[in-house]
């Protein structure tokens, strides 16, 4: 067998007006876990779009060498037919088909032109063993999480006899137990002889699994650096990333905090379709001006219920509780009354309800306030544009311009626009839910300075994080989340890592 399953030689890639891939070079060894880090828009994606043939031959420059053989892949299936299988940040799953009507998509068992139900159900029986998933294969898709869905698009891959897995960003949207098992199955994997390449911005995982780590920055290869060299470390890993040494993961900030200026108090939600499932038990908060107010706690402990629902009612049912701004108690029936009483909310699902990616960055961030920017409720598109272009300067959105559709950007810069649009409402309470999620550490330190730069401005700002170390380097408080309760309020001066976990399992205690 070849040392190397796959060398990728001299790879250039244009877009118009834009070099995306610079004489790219990559070598994977067989039976390895091999890393492909880089900043957002650095063009990992886009390398392994034209190694998987969704870019296909003779629409870029250089040579991909598979198994000892050139490649010339015209689309996604010619690539799968050699054993090499992707799996994409958004999955590609069919919500309403069953696991094993998606297992065998594309590939089923047939025979005369009819489905064998009973063959498709056995084999995909065997493969969600190999994956470590209990369920039924006749468990439709949309009935099991993000975490699941993810080792069903695997199990898929491996009904293709995957030699070759490409995973981009597969642990972004899982919480820390299904990331551990989802890397847990790879190293297993790698036991049977399967080659994997992992896109990731966590590098605490990146550094667990992989052998190899490939860094790209700007289109081009940068290094290769491997397991046991002696400098690997985060930073390390970091410098080669951004190109410079990153001696602080957050920007100093020197807090003003002043008086209350947003409480919520007795707030209880029912979940919307189970009646009777209390969501939010009698959560009591308080936000001051300029201050920076963390969230945390394990998933499913109700912080984006929480927000949501105090966000003009925009999830939950049988809400009770009182909403009080500057003294005053305010009723907030809608998302509409939310805005008009100076509240936002920055969505954790950037992609599908934070931006219309079919959209240019103009129209996105006009969105939430076209009031101000309309004349007789004719929108006013010189004002549309001065606006979307003081926004992209303000925030330093990197594109070819404010036409350019948000879903041709970078996971930060389309998390930019997302709070573009938001700020633009002129908001006194801005709701951040995971505004880091899936962007790399330089894209992260650019939103913190951002964050920092709205307290700055006297604005309150509530700060949903499932990272504790952003939890503990932006903010100046900590409210803990257990089971839809509050367990714990914690200072600065007073909250680690530690500190979190034990108010968590003090309540855990509590309950048994």
């Amino acid at each position: 067998m070849d040392e190397f399953i796959l060398e990728m030689k001299n790879i250039t890639k244009l877009f118009p007006g834009v070099k995306a891939l610079d004489n790219v070079n990559l070598k994977v060894r067989s039976g390895a876990i091999h890393a492909l880090i880089g900043e957002n828009g650095a063009g990992k994606s886009t390398l392994m779009n034209v190694l998987s043939g969704i870019y296909p031959y003779g629409t870029y420059n250089g040579k991909i060498i598979y198994q000892g053989k050139e490649c010339i892949f015209k689309n996604i299936k010619d690539s799968e037919k050699t054993g090499i299988g992707i799996i994409h940040q958004e999955l590609a799953l069919s919500p309403y088909l069953s696991i094993g009507e998606n297992i065998f998509l594309g590939n089923e068992r047939a025979k005369h032109k009819f489905i064998n139900w009973d063959e498709t159900h056995r084999k995909s029986k065997e493969l969600l063993k190999k994956v470590g998933l209990k369920e039924d294969s006749r468990t439709i898709i949309k009935d099991i999480g993000v975490g699941k869905q993810q080792l069903v698009e695997i199990a898929k891959a491996l009904a293709q006899d995957v030699k070759l897995l490409i995973l981009d960003e597969p642990t972004a949207a899982l919480n820390e137990e299904d990331s551990n098992n989802l890397l847990k199955l790879l190293l297993e994997l790698k036991g049977d002889g399967i080659t994997s390449i992992l896109i990731s911005h966590k590098l605490n995982e990146i550094l667990k699994i992989s052998d190899s780590i490939t860094i790209i920055r700007d289109g081009s290869t940068i290094e290769t650096l491997n397991k046991g060299d002696k400098d690997l470390s985060e930073d390390r890993v970091i410098k080669g990333m951004v190109g410079r040494e990153l001696t602080n993961r957050f920007p100093v900030h020197d807090s003003k905090i002043g008086e209350v200026v947003f409480e919520v108090k007795s707030w209880n939600v029912y979940d919307p379709i189970i009646e009777n499932r209390k969501v939010i038990d009698n959560v009591s908060i308080n936000i001051r001006r300029g201050e920076i107010v963390g969230f945390s706690g394990l998933m499913g402990s109700g912080r984006t219920e929480l927000a949501m629902s105090i966000f003009g009612k925009a999830y939950g049912k049988r809400i009770s509780g009182k909403i009080i701004k500057d003294g005053k108690e305010i009723v907030l029936k809608n998302v509409r009354m939310a805005i008009d009483n100076g509240l936002a909310y920055v969505t954790e699902d950037r992609k599908s309800a934070g931006l219309v990616l079919m959209q240019d960055i103009r129209s996105n961030i006009s969105l939430a306030n076209l009031n101000k920017i309309s004349v007789n409720q004719f929108v006013d598109e010189h004002k549309e544009i001065q606006v979307a272009e003081e926004y992209r300067k303000k925030l330093n959105i990197k594109s070819s311009s404010i036409f350019q559709n948000t879903g041709n950007l970078s996971g930060g810069n389309q998390q930019k626009v997302v709070l573009s649009k938001w700020i633009f409402t002129n908001p006194e309470v801005l709701i951040l839910d995971e505004p880091t999620r899936g962007i790399d550490v330089g894209a992260k330190y650019e939103i913190y300075s951002i964050i920092n730069k709205l307290a700055d401005d006297g604005k309150s700002i509530i700060f949903i994080s499932s990272e504790l170390p952003e939890i503990l380097g932006i903010c100046d408080r900590v409210y803990v989340m257990n089971e839809g309760k509050i367990v714990g309020e914690l200072s600065k001066k007073d909250a680690s890592q530690e500190s979190i976990m034990k108010c968590i399992m003090k309540h855990d205690m509590e309950v048994t």
